[in-house]
């Protein structure tokens, strides 16, 4: 049973991080761990999707680019305004051969009610344990940390994002995306 105390912790914890206020980069390492470095083999991983079509594993999506974020909670603001402005921009994401993941401690279950209340056409990865957002330095003890990362068709990360403002968060990654686009 959690006390009162220990509730209203991990409430105000969830609501601050869903508002963004544990975002800068020192404090994003200190609660979520290290952060995988660039120019290396992403950390890979399977998880259960929204869909019910079993699993997703990173090391299948080789020959697309990868647009992995990392998120608190469905159905919270910032979450769902984070979530709406991917979905908004998907069609230039699969223009440019690119896969969106959204990836967070909810189940499957949350994770299709939220697909289908907010019309979402790309998955929602199921990290229940938490052990994919630990792997990417994006876990606080009990809810994923709002970290994006941009990962190659070699499976090679590219780009972290920590500093994270969900109103702008999808230009901001695509942007990015295109530049090292431009690059290969």
């Amino acid at each position: 049973m959690i006390s009162r105390r220990n509730f209203i912790h991990i409430f105000l914890v969830l609501v601050l991080t869903c508002l963004g206020y544990f975002n800068s980069t020192p404090t994003a390492q200190a609660l979520g761990g290290k952060l995988p470095e660039i120019n290396q083999p992403a950390p890979d991983f399977s998880l259960p999707t929204n869909t019910g079509d079993g699993k997703i594993s990173l090391s299948d999506l080789r020959g697309k680019w990868v647009v992995v974020y990392f998120y608190p909670k469905d159905f919270t603001s910032g979450c769902t305004i984070e979530a709406r402005r991917f979905q908004q921009d998907l069609p230039k994401y699969l223009e440019k051969n690119a896969q969106i993941i959204g990836i967070s401690a909810d189940d499957v279950d949350s994770h299709a009610e939220f697909c289908d209340s907010e019309g979402l056409k790309f998955p929602l990865l199921a990290d229940t344990q938490g052990e994919v957002s630990k792997a990417y330095g994006s876990w606080m003890s009990f809810i994923s940390s709002r970290h994006s990362f941009i990962i190659d068709p070699e499976g090679i990360l590219r780009e972290t994002f920590v500093k994270v403002n969900p109103n702008i968060h999808s230009q901001e990654v695509f942007a990015r995306l295109q530049e090292l686009q431009q690059k290969v």
